[in-house]
Formats: C-alpha cells, sequence, structure tokens
C-alpha cells in the first residue's frame, strides 16, 4: 500500500484527474473529509480529494486535542449524539489510531468555588460516561473509570493548583487525547491515498457543479475541470460559501499556549469550572512536548469566515482568569508564548453558540452532497454518512463502508511491539513507521524545536505531503505555535523545503 503524499505525486495525479471521470470528488481535506475520501476508497470507488490549502488546515488542526466520549452531550439530554460520540472515541482508541490516540486523567480540584452539589452532580455526570463506555464496548484497561481524589492525591497529579486550605480534594475522570489533531488527518488522508484516493492539497473549488467542480491549482494558477458522478462537499465553516442552501453559526475556541515551566509537574489535565455555567469547562491540557494548552472559549462569529482566525485579547484574558482561579502562583500575560483559535461548523439555530447541538447533518442535491456539523471525535460517522447520501444520489454500486475496521497510517500489527533500538518518541509519534522514520532522523538529527530533528521534517516531505514551511512548522508540527521557536527552525525548514521540491 503506497500511502505515501509529497510533491512528486500531487504533480502526477493532478495530471491524472484532469483527464478522468471519477465516482467520487472530495472537497476539504480536514478529518471529515479525508475520512470521505478514505471511507469512498475502501468500497472500490474512484476517489479524488481536494483542498484550497493543506491538511487539516482549518478546524481539525485547532482543536483541544481531545477524543470525546460525548460527557457534555448526555448533561444536554443528547443522548444520541454521546453514544455516538463513545462508540467512535472506542474506534480511535482501539482499532483505527491506537498509536494517536490515548486515555489521559482530568482533575476537578474541588476548591471553595465548587459547592458539595454540584461536585455531586458532576460525579453523577462521570459515572454515566463510564455508563457510556461500557455501552460502547471500551474496555476499561483502556479508559479507567472515575474516582474521588483526596486533597493529597489532587495535589500530587496537579502540584500547581492552590494548596490554603480550602482544596477539598478532586474528581479524577478520563477521556481520550490525541497526540496531535493534525497528525490524525494527515493519517487519514495517508490511508485513502494507500487504498487508491488522490490527495491534493492547494488545489482549490471555484464551484461546484452537478457533474463535479471548477478548480484552480494554486501553486501554478492553472484552473481546469475534475469531473465526478458525485461530489461530497466537507469544507466546514467555508461550506456555504459552495452550497448556498447550508446556513451555520462558527463559534469561535481560543487556546492559550504555555510554554514548558508556566506549570512544573502537572501530570493530568484540568477540568475548571466556568463561572456561571452548570455544564461547562475550561480545560488544561498538559502536552508530550511540555507545552501546556489552556481552553476554551465559545464565542460567536459574524461576518467572513478567516482562512486561520485570530485569538483576541478578551479570549485570552477570560482564560487567563478562570485559569488563575486555582493556581498557587498565577500566571501571568507575559508568560503566554502563543495562542491559537479554532471556528467550530454549528447548525444555524438560535440560542447561544454554546448551547447549539453538535449534531452533523446531510444536505443533497444537485449531485453535491455537503456534510456539516459535528466534531473531530465523530469524523468517521460523518464521512460514512455523506458518502452512504452520496452512493444513493449517484447510484453508484460500492461495498458497505469498512472504516470501522480499517486502521490507518501508524498503527497495525508492528504497532504492538516496535523495535528496542527506536527511540520512544519515535514509537509514540509515528507508531508502525517509527523504525523508516529513524533511518531519516539518525542521518538528520539536527533539533530544530521540541525535540524534533531535519529528519522529522524531511519525513513529512517525503511521505505526509508537506510542501511548504507552513506546512511543516504549523500542521506537520506544532513548532510555529510560538514565534520564537518558529524562527528558530525556519533556516532548516526552509533547506528541506527547497530540497525536497527540487526533487
Amino acid at each position: 500500500m503506497d500511502s505515501s503524499l509529497n510533491a512528486a505525486r500531487r504533480s502526477r495525479e493532478l495530471r491524472e484527474v484532469a483527464e478522468e471521470r471519477l465516482d467520487v470528488l472530495v472537497v476539504g481535506l480536514g478529518a471529515t473529509g479525508a475520512g470521505a475520501a478514505l471511507d469512498a476508497a475502501s468500497r472500490g470507488l474512484s476517489v479524488a480529494a481536494i483542498d484550497a490549502h493543506d491538511l487539516a488546515f482549518g478546524t481539525s488542526r485547532w482543536s483541544s486535542k481531545m477524543v470525546h466520549g460525548g460527557l457534555r452531550y448526555l448533561a444536554k439530554g443528547q443522548v444520541d449524539v454521546a453514544y455516538e460520540s463513545a462508540v467512535e472515541r472506542g474506534i480511535l482508541l482501539r482499532r483505527t489510531a491506537p498509536h494517536l490516540a490515548k486515555a489521559h486523567p482530568y482533575v476537578l480540584p474541588l476548591t471553595k468555588d465548587v459547592s458539595r452539589r454540584q461536585a455531586a452532580l458532576v460525579m453523577t455526570g462521570y459515572r454515566l460516561g463510564d455508563a457510556l463506555r461500557a455501552a460502547a464496548r471500551t474496555p476499561r484497561r483502556l479508559l479507567p473509570g472515575p474516582t474521588r481524589l483526596s486533597a493529597a492525591r489532587a495535589h500530587t497529579l496537579a502540584p500547581v493548583l492552590r494548596d490554603d486550605g480550602g482544596l477539598r480534594g478532586g474528581l479524577l475522570s478520563w477521556d481520550g487525547r490525541l497526540l496531535d489533531d493534525a497528525r490524525l488527518v494527515v493519517a487519514i488522508a495517508r490511508t485513502a491515498a494507500g487504498h487508491g484516493a488522490r490527495v491534493l492539497t492547494r488545489c482549490r473549488a471555484l464551484r461546484l457543479t452537478g457533474s463535479g467542480a471548477e478548480v484552480r491549482d494554486e501553486l501554478t494558477g492553472e484552473e481546469f475541470t475534475i469531473r465526478a458522478r458525485v461530489v461530497v462537499n466537507a469544507t466546514g465553516v467555508w461550506a456555504g460559501g459552495l452550497d448556498d442552501r447550508v446556513r451555520l453559526r462558527p463559534s469561535r475556541g481560543t487556546h492559550l499556549v504555555l510554554a514548558p515551566g508556566a506549570l512544573p509537574g502537572l501530570i493530568a489535565g484540568l477540568h475548571l469550572p466556568l463561572p456561571g455555567e452548570s455544564n461547562r469547562f475550561a480545560l488544561v491540557l498538559p502536552q508530550p512536548d511540555g507545552r501546556t494548552y489552556v481552553g476554551l472559549t465559545d464565542e460567536p462569529v459574524d461576518g467572513p469566515v478567516p482562512d486561520v482566525p485570530e485569538a483576541p485579547e478578551e479570549d485570552v484574558r477570560t482564560l487567563l482568569s478562570v485559569l488563575n482561579g486555582v493556581l498557587e502562583t498565577p500566571v501571568t500575560r507575559e508568560a503566554v508564548a502563543g495562542a491559537y483559535a479554532g471556528l467550530r461548523p454549528l447548525l444555524a439555530a438560535d440560542g447561544r453558540t454554546s448551547d447549539l447541538s453538535r449534531r452533523h447533518a446531510v444536505v443533497t442535491g444537485d449531485g453535491v452532497v455537503t456534510v456539516v456539523g459535528g466534531k473531530l471525535t465523530t469524523y468517521r460517522r460523518m464521512a460514512e454518512d455523506a458518502v452512504d447520501e452520496a452512493i444513493s444520489h449517484a447510484n453508484l454500486k460500492a461495498r458497505r463502508c469498512r472504516t470501522r475496521r480499517i486502521p490507518l497510517v501508524g498503527a497495525g500489527a508492528r504497532l504492538q511491539k516496535p523495535p528496542q533500538k527506536v527511540p520512544p518518541r519515535l514509537a509514540e509519534r509515528y507508531g508502525a513507521e517509527a523504525e523508516a522514520a529513524y533511518e531519516l532522523v539518525k542521518t538528520h538529527p539536527e533539533e530544530v524545536g521540541l525535540g524534533l530533528t531535519a529528519g522529522d521534517l524531511l519525513w513529512s516531505a517525503l511521505h505526509e505531503g508537506a510542501l511548504d514551511e507552513g506546512d511543516l512548522l504549523d500542521r506537520r508540527t506544532r513548532i510555529g505555535l510560538v514565534r520564537q521557536d518558529r524562527e528558530r527552525a525556519l533556516p532548516t525548514t526552509r533547506e528541506i523545503v527547497d530540497r525536497t521540491s527540487r526533487g
């Protein structure tokens, strides 16, 4: 299975799709679009998937990196959404991406601001969430159950918590988390390519038609037609720009990026109740690279949808205020090394964006199937529903969906026992491909940041479809989230881009 994506493959496959008539054209290469390409290709259909920018350029790289079990939706009475989320979390943890998705502990500190009644309600919710885990048949060995912690144990898992006698203990829960959401998208797209899909970045859809799309190669400016029996529009918050039947109310989710050492000794993530909210929490998320993410806001966004949303200063102040309410030593504004914001593609309805349903929808007509809404955890189910509808709409002959059991690139038999000579960080990052990646790391060991080397960047250019500095620093890695880190890594990154673009 040839799953490598690179500049040479892109050029070749661009020429091919201009001359063929495909079964399915997917527009958008976030998690859902890449998932639709994999779903359709694995059913035996001819597929191309395009994006105006890069893999995971939009919302799919701006998440909290969590694989949710749907607890929040359960609290809103959306049992079907919660169950779907728990099922999809189990599929990622058990079968499709065990190298990228792991269980992680979270502590809710029981401070004076959390009443005993509220603590009891939260623990009831955690136990209902554990019942969802069991119903979804996710084994407890992969996702432990909730428990109550003493103050001493809570402080051990999170020594940054204020210890002035007001900490009664904590509530410990577990949920799934990703090593990196953008890397999940890359793995999905590469797996689709391995099943025969043409995965084409920097290829913008100008107009969708009943028989394909008018597109433009963003690298050369050349415009041409891709013909297809049906088009799947999976462009997220931009979906309405290609299908005017779709109405969305985007909301902005902002995260702070704290540099390594800002919250020393933090082992578990933190759930911090938001003032005035009954079932919303801020998240403190320690990362494998030593950074810590703090999120996340939920604010409506009006007007044109930007390609890259900015994190406003108001969001930064709000998150710091919630965080510092539980810390022994407050985090100052100067300690925030970076920030990022993503836009959720919520279906339009009345009310606050934080109250809108995370259900997804599939809209069909005139040879175009648009899939919108949903969340990262349920990308696979969204893709399945969209492809089912596309097959029915275009009267295509295809097998039933197989993606519940298709391991993504990096998962598989060799993942269980990685070679002992491979450093642990490579086994975690590349899974079953760690040994091959290690060969490049050994020959290009120059460190570029966050423990990554020039060999890691070269691997991304040769096998993961990275075409320029932004692809390497902002999506294949997260070096670019902090400006100083980006500047240090740029010279080596530019050398790699120049070398691989010239073959």
